[in-house]
Parts: C-alpha cells; sequence; structure tokens
C-alpha cells in the first residue's frame, strides 16, 4: 500500500482524519434536511478543513495523540456545523462536476489524494495496467429519490437526462477511472457494509493475478437523505439518542442502542512491493492477507456466534503466515448494534485469547456503509504507522459481557507490527484485511 486517501466526517484529508480518530470525539450532530425524521442526525462531511502542509502530523514526536485544537468538539446538537464547511464542487472541480453525484465526488476527491500520496503520476503511468475497485452499496439514491419528486410534482421533462449515469453504483468506479485514466479493470463490488474492504481484496487479487501493476481501491458512500435515514430507522438499526447526537454512537458500550449514519470516501494505491521499490518509493504498509466468507444466515442480523466471519479472519491470517497470537491489534467493525458488537466480541475472544487492543471508529466517524471497510484499512495503516490506536468514542469500558482490552478515553501509544481489520455487511458479508508495518 503506496498511497492513502479519505473524506470522511472526521477529517476531509489524512492528517485531519487521524487527528479526528485521536480526539475520540464523535461527529454526529443534527442534520437540517433531516427535520421531522424519526432519527434526525448523522455524521455528515463538513470539514475540517485540510490541515495546512508542514503541520505537525498528529501521531508524531511533533504531533503527539492528535489532540489538536480543532475548535468545537461537534455534536452538540443544534444543527450548527463543528467545523468550516468543504465545498466538494470546488475541491472536484472543473466542468465534469454537474454531472457528478455526492457519492461521487467523494471518491474522486479520495482517489485524487491516494494517486498523490503514491507519488503518482497518472499522465506517465501507463493506464492499460491501471485498475480501479471501488465498492459502493446504495450508490446515487438521492438522485433518484429528487427525480422520482419531480416527476411526480413537475412531470418527465423535470428528471434529468443524467439520473442514469449519476444514480448508477459503477459511476463513481468509472468517474475516477476517467479522472485518472485508469484502463485496467474497473470494479464496483456492492457487499453492503462490507464493500470498500471487499474491493481492496478485489485490488490484491489484481496484482497477484498479474493483471494490474496499480490497483486504486477503496469504496465510497453518500445517503444521508431523509429517505434512507428513515428506512435505517424503520428497521430498528439507528441510535435513537435524538436528544444526545454525539453520545449516541458507542461501540460493544452495554447501552448501545444503534449505529449512527455517516458518509465518506476512502481510496488506497496498491502495487507490488518489488514494483514500488523499484521505483523508489517505500510502501506505507504490507497488505499481507485478506479472506471472506458469508453468513448464509439472515438478511440483515449477522450469524449470533461468528462462526463463518471467523473463517473470514482465519483465511487472512492464513494468506498472512500468521497464528492469532501474531495479530497484535484488531480494528473491529464495531457498529453499536446490540447483534453485530456481540457477534464481534465472540469472534474475538474466541480466535484472540491474548486479547490484542481492539478500537472500532465508528464511535467517531458513525457507520459510512460501503465506505468503512476502506476508511478503516485507512486508519489501520496509520496505526502501524505512528504506534497509536485511536480510542473508542463514547466507551468507558466494554458492557461486562464481552472480554475485550478496548481502547478508552485517550490514544494508547503502542508498537504494532501486524493488525487485522474487520468488516461485515448486510446479506452476511463478511471480509478481514491483515496488515503488517512496512
Amino acid at each position: 500500500m503506496t498511497g492513502l486517501g479519505v473524506v470522511t466526517p472526521a477529517g476531509a484529508d489524512e492528517r485531519a482524519f487521524w487527528a479526528g480518530l485521536c480526539a475520540g470525539r464523535s461527529a454526529a450532530r443534527r442534520q437540517p434536511e433531516l427535520a421531522g425524521m424519526p432519527v434526525d442526525f448523522a455524521c455528515a462531511v463538513d470539514g475540517p478543513a485540510p490541515v495546512p502542509a508542514g503541520a505537525p502530523a498528529p501521531g508524531t514526536d511533533r504531533g503527539g495523540t492528535g489532540d489538536t485544537d480543532r475548535g468545537p468538539a461537534g455534536g452538540a446538537g443544534d444543527g450548527a456545523p463543528p467545523w468550516p464547511g468543504l465545498d466538494l464542487d470546488a475541491v472536484v472541480g472543473g466542468r465534469s462536476v454537474w454531472r457528478m453525484a455526492r457519492f461521487v465526488k467523494l471518491a474522486l476527491i479520495a482517489a485524487r489524494q491516494a494517486v498523490a500520496d503514491a507519488g503518482l503520476d497518472p499522465a506517465t503511468w501507463q493506464a492499460g495496467r491501471v485498475g480501479v475497485v471501488l465498492g459502493v452499496g446504495v450508490g446515487g439514491v438521492s438522485v433518484l429519490a429528487d427525480n422520482v419528486l419531480r416527476l411526480r410534482d413537475r412531470g418527465p421533462e423535470a428528471v434529468s437526462p443524467l439520473l442514469v449515469p449519476m444514480m448508477m453504483p459503477n459511476a463513481a468506479a468509472g468517474e475516477v477511472a476517467i479522472a485518472l485514466r485508469a484502463q485496467g479493470p474497473s470494479l464496483s463490488p456492492a457487499t453492503a457494509c462490507a464493500s470498500g474492504a471487499t474491493a481492496i481484496s478485489l485490488a490484491r487479487d489484481l496484482l497477484l493475478s498479474g493483471e494490474c501493476d496499480v490497483v486504486v481501491a477503496g469504496g465510497a458512500e453518500s445517503v444521508l437523505t431523509p429517505l434512507v435515514v428513515t428506512a435505517f430507522a424503520r428497521m430498528g438499526a439507528l441510535s435513537t439518542r435524538t436528544g444526545a447526537p454525539a453520545e449516541a454512537s458507542r461501540p460493544f458500550a452495554a447501552d448501545r442502542d444503534g449505529f449512527v449514519l455517516g458518509e465518506g470516501a476512502a481510496m488506497v494505491v496498491l502495487e507490488r512491493e518489488t514494483d514500488a521499490r523499484a521505483r523508489g518509493r517505500s510502501p506505507r504498509a504490507l497488505l499481507s492477507g485478506a479472506g471472506a466468507s458469508t453468513d448464509a444466515h439472515h438478511p440483515t442480523a449477522p450469524e449470533p456466534q461468528g462462526r463463518v466471519a471467523q473463517a473470514a479472519v482465519e483465511t487472512a491470517l492464513r494468506q498472512a503466515g500468521w497464528s492469532p497470537y501474531d495479530v497484535e491489534h484488531v480494528n473491529a467493525h464495531g457498529t453499536s448494534t446490540p447483534l453485530n458488537d456481540a457477534m464481534e466480541a465472540r469472534l474475538i475472544e474466541r480466535l484472540f485469547p491474548h486479547r490484542p487492543p481492539v478500537t472500532a471508529v465508528k464511535g467517531v466517524l458513525g457507520h459510512t456503509l460501503a465506505a468503512a471497510g476502506a476508511i478503516e484499512a485507512v486508519a489501520t495503516v496509520l496505526t502501524l504507522e505512528h504506534g497509536i490506536i485511536p480510542p473508542i468514542a463514547n466507551l468507558d469500558a466494554p458492557a461486562v459481557e464481552f472480554d475485550l482490552d478496548c481502547v478508552t478515553k485517550e490514544p494508547r501509544r503502542q508498537w504494532v507490527e501486524t493488525a487485522v481489520s474487520h468488516s461485515f455487511g448486510f446479506g452476511g458479508h463478511n471480509v478481514a484485511l491483515a496488515f503488517r508495518k512496512a
């Protein structure tokens, strides 16, 4: 892995993102567009602005643990943005921005960051050997919903002629490929909340097969609309702490009551290690293994004991050549729902008896759905680089029935050489990624 890019509710680039995770404060707040809905809060991408070049990087000797002065902590619940606004159209730039749905813009910004971070130039690379794998769950549902209302209220002429290319889930992969001049395979895996991790796993396959030399991979999602938020609320998946949005997402807590919806994107650049070093680039981390499995149990509920999910983790470990005791850190899926957290806790307790430290970034970011696996992969890489594990927001101690070493209250400084990142999605999709310090 030679390049990283992130656009999240905690930060619009890598530095701000890492500072937000290490601060351990939720980005959840009331959203004006959700007023009157059963749940009226979420974690939106509206800042902070990128950290200026030359500013100390959180998690280094210059930047400490990331407890920087970021202004208001966010989540006060008064509807005011916690950070300066982020103008996605201005960041994307160009005349093509008008044809892109919001999730596409997020993906494109993150992809540009990742490619620049990898020191690659799309103008000079061998385009046919560059692939794009971008996981998306729902795609442009907000564009679709808006046009349904237009058709109902104003007739056929009000429907956008760009509705199809804007709403299709593969639009993000296509636009990223266009912008980067990437003419190798372009894929859009949809494994619900595991999509971003699935994309990274498939990217690894493209490199191992020799089909690509460079793959830009990750996930993107933006569905903070009344329709989608209400749909999740109606099925009982969301936290109902409308009086305290910033306290709602609390992975592994005894009183967790559902997740907080978020949006964002993360993209990484993957190359074979020999190729990267041959061009003088040191990897930021090594993706040592990837595993997948399917519960075949229920459309939305996980298999309670996590036995099938564990098989995905074990596959990743086997590919990496590790035993469970080699794992020094777990970046958990940790949704803050009663069923998921209980299943994942059982998995971790059973597979990792040495109790490696666990974090779950959804306490800060909310659940970014298809983007979550990619965002959490980036967080895992940053832990390997900085030797710091971010805390789980809103967690003082895990529920008494969970025998986990959860990182709480403040970042934990710990040298970490190996880590796994878990991703689980509706439909029973399970993906695990195993990372090693470069």
